[in-house]
C-alpha cells in the first residue's frame, strides 16, 4: 500500500521532529527549506515541559544534555553594570537543558535525515487542494502532489499567507523588538554567567551560548518602526537610536551589531490563529501559535510534532479528525502562555523606574526562595 505523502515546509524544529514522527507512523515525509543549508549560530533556547519526553522518545536528550550552553546563572545590573543580585538557572536533575537553536536542529534533523527527504533553498509559491490532495508548486523544483501539507515556516509562515491569509490578520506585535548579534569568545569573562542591564524600555543581555557569545537586545522603539524585514541598514540605525543614551558595555555591543554584516532584528510578535487547519493544510509551531518573550517556542515546536503525528496515527485516512484532535491538545497549552505574554513583556521591559523598581523586587524575592528551598530540603 502507497504510503501518505506529506510535504513539510520548515526545517528549523517543528519540520525536522514532524518528519522524524511521521515517517514511524506509515507516513512519506518531505521537508522544503528556503535556506541553503540549516541555520548556523543563534539564541539558545531551553528544551522543557511537554518537549523533553518527546526528545527522551526520540533517543536526543544525550545529545542535547552533551551540547549544553554554559550558563548557569544570571547577574541583573543597575543602569551603571553594578550588580544588584545574581540568580541560579539550574539545579541539579533539572528536566530542562539549554542548548542553542542551532544545535538543537541539528540535532532534530540528523534524527530524520534518513527517513525524509530534505530539499535545501527552494521554497512554495502556491498551493491548491482539493478532496484527495495538494498541488504545490515551488520555486526551484518541479510541482508535485501531495496527500498534506504542514506549515512549519515559523513566525512569517508563507504557508499560513496562501493558505489562510495575509500575516496582519493573525500576528500582533508586542510593541518591543529583539536583535542580536554574535560576540568574540572573549567578550565574556565567566563562561557560566549570563548578565542583563535593563533601563526603563531596553534591555541588554550578554549571554555565553555554547561557543560564540551574543548580545541581545530588546527594547521598545521611541516612535513607530517603519516595516522593513530585510532593510539591515534600517535596523541597525534603529538598534543604535534605542541605546544611544545606554551605559555599561552598550557602545561596546552597538558597535558589534553595526558591524556584523547580516545581524537578526524583528518585532516580538505573537500570532495567533482562529482554525489551524484548512483543508488539507495544517500549521504547526510558530506559524500556528506564536509566544514572544516565553522562550518556548522551540519546546511547542516538539511537543506540537509529536502530537500531530500521533493523532494522524490514531486516525488514519481521516486527516480532518486528526487535524482538530492536534490542535485541541496543542491549544490548552500554548493558550494560557499567550494570555500571559502582555504582562511578561511589561515586567521584562518596564517602561517606567518605578516599574523597573517592582520587577527588580520580584527577582530578589526569587533570588530568596531559590537560597532557601535547598536548605529546607536539606533539613527534612
Amino acid at each position: 500500500m502507497k504510503k501518505p505523502e506529506v510535504l513539510i515546509v520548515g526545517a528549523g524544529i517543528a519540520g525536522p521532529a514532524l518528519a522524524y514522527w511521521l515517517s514511524r507512523n506509515g507516513y512519506r515525509p518531505t521537508v522544503i527549506e528556503h535556506a541553503r543549508q540549516l541555520r548556523s549560530g543563534g539564541s539558545a533556547i531551553v528544551v522543557k515541559g511537554p518537549a523533553v519526553p518527546v526528545a527522551e522518545r526520540m533517543g536526543v536528550l544525550p545529545q542535547l544534555r552533551g551540547l549544553a550552553t554554559r550558563n548557569r546563572s544570571l547577574t541583573l545590573l543597575d543602569s551603571e553594570g553594578r550588580r544588584i543580585l545574581q540568580l541560579p538557572l539550574t539545579s541539579d536533575g533539572a528536566p530542562t537543558v539549554e542548548v542553542t537553536r542551532a544545535d538543537l536542529s541539528e540535532v532534530l534533523h540528523r534524527s530524520a535525515q534518513s527517513e525524509a527527504e530534505f530539499v535545501f533553498d527552494d521554497t512554495v509559491i502556491a498551493l491548491d487542494q482539493d478532496g484527495r490532495g495538494v498541488d504545490v508548486t515551488f520555486r526551484r523544483s518541479a510541482p508535485r502532489r501531495f496527500d498534506l501539507v504542514v506549515g512549519a515556516d515559523g513566525m512569517h509562515s508563507t504557508v499560513r499567507r496562501l493558505v489562510f491569509g495575509p500575516e496582519r490578520q493573525f500576528a500582533s506585535d508586542l510593541g518591543l523588538y529583539g536583535a542580536t548579534v554574535p560576540l568574540a569568545p572573549d567578550a565574556i569573562e565567566d563562561a557560566s554567567e549570563m548578565t542583563m542591564l535593563t533601563v526603563p524600555n531596553r534591555m541588554l543581555v550578554v549571554h555565553p551560548s555554547r561557543t560564540t557569545p551574543l548580545a541581545i537586545f530588546t527594547f521598545r522603539a521611541a516612535g513607530p518602526v517603519p516595516h522593513g524585514r530585510k532593510n539591515i541598514a534600517l535596523h541597525k540605525q534603529i538598534v543604535a537610536d534605542a541605546y544611544a543614551d545606554v551605559r555599561w558595555r552598550a557602545p561596546e555591543l552597538v558597535a558589534a551589531f553595526l558591524d556584523h554584516p547580516a545581524p537578526f532584528f524583528d518585532p516580538l510578535t505573537t500570532v495567533r490563529v482562529p482554525s489551524w487547519s484548512r483543508g488539507r493544510v495544517v500549521l504547526l509551531g510558530d506559524a500556528a501559535a506564536a509566544t514572544a518573550l516565553l522562550g518556548d517556542g522551540s519546546s511547542m515546536a516538539m511537543a506540537g510534532a509529536y502530537a500531530l503525528a500521533e493523532e494522524l496515527a490514531a486516525h488514519p485516512g481521516d486527516h480532518a479528525r486528526a487535524f482538530a484532535a492536534y490542535e485541541s491538545r496543542l491549544r490548552r497549552e500554548v493558550g494560557p502562555r499567550q494570555r500571559r505574554v502582555g504582562l511578561l513583556s511589561r515586567l521584562m521591559v518596564p517602561r517606567t523606574p518605578q516599574g523597573l523598581a517592582v520587577r527588580n523586587a520580584a527577582a530578589r524575592a526569587v533570588g530568596y526562595r531559590n537560597r532557601i528551598a535547598p536548605r529546607e530540603a536539606a533539613n527534612r
